[in-house]
């Protein structure tokens, strides 16, 4: 069966992901994840990559040396994969490559999306065909341009009879509701407000590493319940989808903005972890169906223990499931979804759902790079 690469470095700009899936032409045979891997970023191309998120004005020489310096990232995480198999360029069908979001802006006027990405270099060093640029045919077309996993969450996980929503835990958290196939009602997907990317950012600034490992901070801390009102006071929150979000809007000085400087660090830690379980639950209310809702979480957060109950303490009565249940690990799902939908491009298949983007119609998303 063919075989595509997916790419995808989210908002946490950890590491790019890089999913090697098996991807049958028969739409009843869901995609199968064979290997993946995560190919750390690097503290130098981190850092300069960070900063771009963080400028208010960028120059052309470091947005290029930054964009090179993570598309040589990307073609050495392709190349460790084909190895790791034995493949060679040939035998892959196409890499499905995201970038890497430096800024988007899909309220603004105009609005617009900036991912780093060079796809023509990425096939140039590979050898394989590339699929590129998925997010600004859907914001062409009137919509959000994220999420787009969506599409790829009702293939793998839609149920006949069951609700199910499936939750990534990336820097940003988005949420998918998959209504029965019994009872079809369109697929909804949305932004529901930071996950990681703060809770990271915090246990950076004041603990040694960047990630609270099992959310064991968080739970040393005790939640704030005047800050998290303040914090969930942000628009954003009550916002109706069509919605998405990013480091432009949820960043430490955000929070920063809401705090009284008499907050014990911990205790922050604790509340912004609620600040996910919150707004999650927030968002997911009008989409559950009691007794007959199933949340799948995928995404880094899904490995958070603390932020996993807290979680599951505020959405009482729906059945907490794993992705591996589903033969796909949390930690590759996104990077999956982007080899899926370079399939779908080859395809000439639309890749956007218009009820999740707000786009006006169906668009077949990507542009194709030939080696």
């Amino acid at each position: 069966m063919p075989l595509f690469v997916g790419l995808m470095s989210g908002t946490s700009l950890d590491g790019v992901d890089a999913a090697l899936v098996e991807i049958d032409d028969d739409p009843q045979r869901i995609p199968r994840l064979v290997d993946a891997l995560c190919l750390p970023l690097g503290a130098d191309l981190r850092a300069a990559l960070l900063e771009l998120t963080q400028a208010s004005q960028v120059g052309f020489a470091a947005l290029g040396a930054a964009e090179s310096g993570f598309c040589d990232q990307q073609a050495r995480a392709v190349k460790a994969l084909l190895q790791r198999h034995d493949l060679k360029p040939g035998d892959i069908s196409a890499i499905g490559s995201h970038g890497q979001t430096i800024e988007h802006a899909p309220d603004a006027i105009p609005p617009f999306t900036c991912q780093l990405d060079n796809p023509s270099r990425l096939a140039e060093l590979t050898g394989c065909r590339v699929v590129g640029d998925f997010r600004r045919r859907d914001m062409a077309a009137g919509g959000q341009a994220a999420p787009l996993a969506p599409i790829f969450h009702q293939a793998l996980f839609a149920d006949d009879e069951r609700t199910r929503l499936v939750l990534n835990l990336g820097g940003i958290a988005n949420l998918t509701r998959l209504a029965p196939r019994n009872a079809p009602r369109p697929v909804l997907g949305f932004d529901t407000g930071p996950a990681n990317l703060l809770i990271d950012a915090w246990h950076s600034r004041h603990r040694n590493g960047p990630v609270d490992e099992n959310g064991s901070w968080a739970a040393s801390g005790r939640v704030d319940g005047a800050l998290l009102e303040r914090l969930l006071d942000d628009p954003y929150f009550a916002a109706p989808p069509p919605k998405s979000t990013g480091r432009e809007r949820f960043h430490l000085d955000w929070v920063a903005s809401r705090l009284t400087g008499r907050e014990a660090a911990a205790d922050v830690q604790a509340t912004l972890a609620e600040l996910t379980a919150a707004s999650v639950a927030r968002a997911a209310a009008p989409f559950i169906d009691a007794g007959n809702t199933d949340l799948i979480v995928c995404g880094g957060g899904a490995r958070n223990a603390y932020l996993m109950q807290r979680l599951a303490t505020r959405l009482p009565g729906v059945s907490m499931l794993a992705c591996e249940d589903f033969g796909w690990s949390a930690d590759w799902l996104e990077a999956g979804a982007f080899a899926w939908l370079a399939w779908r491009r080859l395809r000439g298949l639309p890749g956007n759902l218009p009820e999740v983007t707000g786009a006006r119609g169906p668009r077949v998303l990507g542009g194709v790079y030939a080696p």
